[in-house]
C-alpha cells in the first residue's frame, strides 16, 4: 500500500479536496467580493510592471473562469477597457491550450470538450492562433487551488497549464511572460508537495494580498 505522505500525487488530492470543498462552502457574496478585490489589484499590478511587446501593443493571456472559481469577468472588462489585448485559452484534443483573441462574450463558444459528449461550461475563443500564441503576452494569469510560499502553484491535476508554463519557461524569447496565479484568501502559502513538472509563478493575488517571487524582485514580496 502506498504511503501518502510520500507521495505528492495523493498528497496533492487530499489538499485540493479540502481547498475546493472550502470554496463550495464560502458564499457566493463573499466569493464575489474576493474575486472583484482580487482582479482589481492584479490589473493594477500587471500594468504597472507591463512593457509593450512588438508593435508596442500590450497582451495579457487569461482565462475564462467557472465554477466556483475566482470570477475574471472583472479582470477581462477591464484589461479591454485599458486597451490591452486579451488571449483566452482553448483545449485541444491531446490536453494542451492553444489561445485565441477575446474580444467580449460574443466572440467566446461552448465546444465539446475531448472525450466529452456535451459543450463545455467553460466558453472558449472561436479561432485558434496556436499553442505558441501565449508566448507573445506580457502577462498570463492562471488558475490555480493553492500557491506555496517559493511560488509553486497547484492546479487542479489535469496538466494542460503545466505544459503552458513549461513551454514559457523553455521559450528563447529575450522577454518571456509573466506569470500570475488568482486565488481566495486562505489559497496562498498553503505547502505544496511538488513534482518535476511543477512550475512557479511569478505573483500570485488572494483577496486583497499580493506576493511577488522572482530575481527582478530580489525575493518575495508582499502587501
Amino acid at each position: 500500500m502506498t504511503n501518502q505522505s510520500n507521495d505528492p500525487g495523493l498528497a496533492k488530492g487530499t489538499i485540493r479536496s479540502r481547498l475546493l470543498a472550502a470554496r463550495r462552502a464560502c458564499a457566493p457574496e463573499r466569493r464575489a467580493a474576493w474575486a472583484a478585490a482580487a482582479c482589481e489589484l492584479l490589473v493594477g499590478q500587471m500594468v504597472a510592471q507591463m512593457v509593450g511587446h512588438s508593435g508596442g501593443e500590450n497582451v495579457v493571456a487569461a482565462y475564462a473562469s467557472f465554477g466556483t472559481e475566482p470570477d475574471t469577468g472583472p479582470l477581462l472588462a477591464e484589461l479591454r477597457g485599458r486597451g490591452i489585448r486579451v488571449l483566452l485559452p482553448i483545449l485541444e484534443n491531446d490536453m494542451d491550450l492553444s489561445w485565441g483573441w477575446f474580444s467580449g462574450p460574443d466572440s467566446l463558444v461552448r465546444r465539446i470538450p475531448p472525450g466529452g459528449s456535451r459543450p463545455s461550461p467553460i466558453p472558449e475563443p472561436a479561432e485558434s492562433l496556436g499553442v505558441d500564441a501565449v508566448l507573445s503576452a506580457s502577462w498570463i494569469v492562471v488558475p490555480a487551488l493553492a500557491v506555496s510560499p517559493t511560488g509553486m502553484r497547484m492546479g487542479r491535476g489535469g496538466g494542460s497549464y503545466d505544459r503552458v508554463l513549461a513551454r514559457i519557461e523553455a521559450s528563447p524569447r529575450p522577454a518571456r511572460p509573466r506569470v500570475a496565479a488568482l486565488l481566495y484568501p486562505g489559497e496562498l502559502d498553503v505547502d505544496v508537495p511538488v513534482e518535476p513538472h511543477d512550475r512557479p509563478v511569478d505573483m500570485a493575488v488572494a483577496g486583497e494580498t499580493v506576493r511577488h517571487w522572482g530575481e527582478s524582485t530580489g525575493g518575495v514580496l508582499s502587501r
